[in-house]
């Protein structure tokens, strides 16, 4: 039986991976997982699957989980996260961090340290510490797998194939909430129009970076720190359908799909079994639905957050760290209805025109340029 410690635990893909871990109780075991505001559904969380440690966002979360369960390990904040990730070092326990933003990537690197394999759906962690990421692989047994649908069906490409034989990797994107909007019509959208996604179900967060693309950029980061290839070699394509996940193009002119419904409990379930294969509980496939498939190339001009990710990861350093802060900040403005939509991308470019890049960032130095830059767009909001 694997043990599990969740990170994320009442988001979508936390909320996703306990409904695997329900529905096979013989495989797998919850041990350990977070919250963040939603506190009502870590109760039902705890009363339901008994985990022997947690961690919540505040004292006062803590002192009313105390009351109820007395026997369960209590840790608090973004230090708790880490404690959380690297708890019981020697026990062979799994990590899943589906925790949104940058407060991924410390519980990430504290896990890979002590020799845990993460399963990651953070993406912060790899754009903003790809680096620090990398590094801390090559003295570590650890292992990182992707549950992004995405990146999984790159995986599973690639199972039994080299990097060499690669000449690209093509990851699809439906195009969010507008993508059969003008750019004079984006100037008119609200939040409630933004987080009507054509095809999933996400949080707020990563649904508005559908919406403004940068999520794909955010991917092709992620890519290359995964699959260790050139950002040159992979490339984003617009398919409405979200049928086929990414695709793989080898040398030899052969083209790999990965093809499947749009279920995220199916790549988190691949990854939770890996190297295994086991019936799931995701959606099956209609294959007749492959009878009508759209793609169309992804106009950088049209989705500029794009074009901002992937001139971040070229000129590299702590510029990724500012295009990942100020979309954080930015989109958390749009949300709260403080800023327009097409203000998201100005913001981003401002902030990453003005920066002076920092080649290899300590982790430091990482967190000091987030919160400058979350604190400077703050104040003039």
């Amino acid at each position: 039986m694997k043990e599990i410690y969740l990170l994320g635990a009442t988001g979508s893909i936390g909320q996703q991976t306990l409904e695997i871990i329900r529905a096979n109780p013989h495989d797998f075991i919850l041990k350990g997982a977070s919250a963040n505001d939603n506190l009502k559904l870590l109760i039902k969380i705890v009363e339901e699957f008994h985990p022997e440690v947690i961690s919540v966002k505040d004292e006062m979360q803590k002192e009313v989980l105390e009351t109820l369960f007395p026997k369960i390990t209590i840790f608090i904040g973004e230090e708790g996260l880490t404690k959380l990730a690297a708890y019981n070092p020697d026990r062979d326990i799994t990590l899943i961090n589906a925790l949104v933003g940058m407060v991924g990537l410390k519980p990430t690197l504290a896990a890979i340290k002590i020799d845990r394999n993460v399963l990651l759906a953070n993406k912060e962690t790899l754009v903003v510490g790809g680096h620090l990421i990398k590094e801390a692989l090559k003295n570590s047994s650890a292992k990182i797998y992707p549950i992004d649908s995405e990146h999984s069906a790159i995986w599973q490409a690639l199972n039994g194939e080299g990097i060499n034989t690669v000449k690209r990797l093509i990851i699809t994107a439906s195009g969010g909430a507008f993508r059969d909007l003008t750019r004079d019509e984006l100037k008119k959208v609200n939040v409630k129009e933004a987080l009507n996604h054509p095809n999933w179900s996400m949080g707020n967060k990563i649904t508005i970076d559908s919406a403004t693309m940068i999520n794909k950029g955010f991917e092709i980061i992620e890519a290359c720190y995964l699959f260790d290839i050139d950002i040159d070699q992979v490339e984003a394509i617009i398919h409405k359908e979200s049928i086929i996940h990414s695709m793989v193009e080898f040398n030899d002119g052969s083209v790999m799909a990965q093809i499947a419904d749009h279920d995220m409990r199916l790549p988190i379930h691949y990854a939770m079994y890996y190297p295994k294969r086991k019936p799931s509980i995701a959606n099956k496939f209609d294959l007749m639905r492959l009878n009508n498939l759209h793609f169309s190339p992804l106009d950088i001009n049209r989705y500029p957050c794009l074009g901002y990710a992937i001139e971040a990861f070229k000129k590299g350093g702590s510029l990724r760290t500012v295009l990942n802060s100020a979309n954080e900040v930015a989109v958390k403005l749009f949300l709260e209805e403080k800023i327009s939509f097409l203000d998201i991308e100005t913001i981003i470019k401002k902030e990453i025109d003005s920066h002076k890049i920092i080649s290899n960032p300590t982790i430091d130095e990482i967190y000091a340029i987030d919160k400058e830059i979350k604190d400077r767009i703050y104040q003039q909001y």
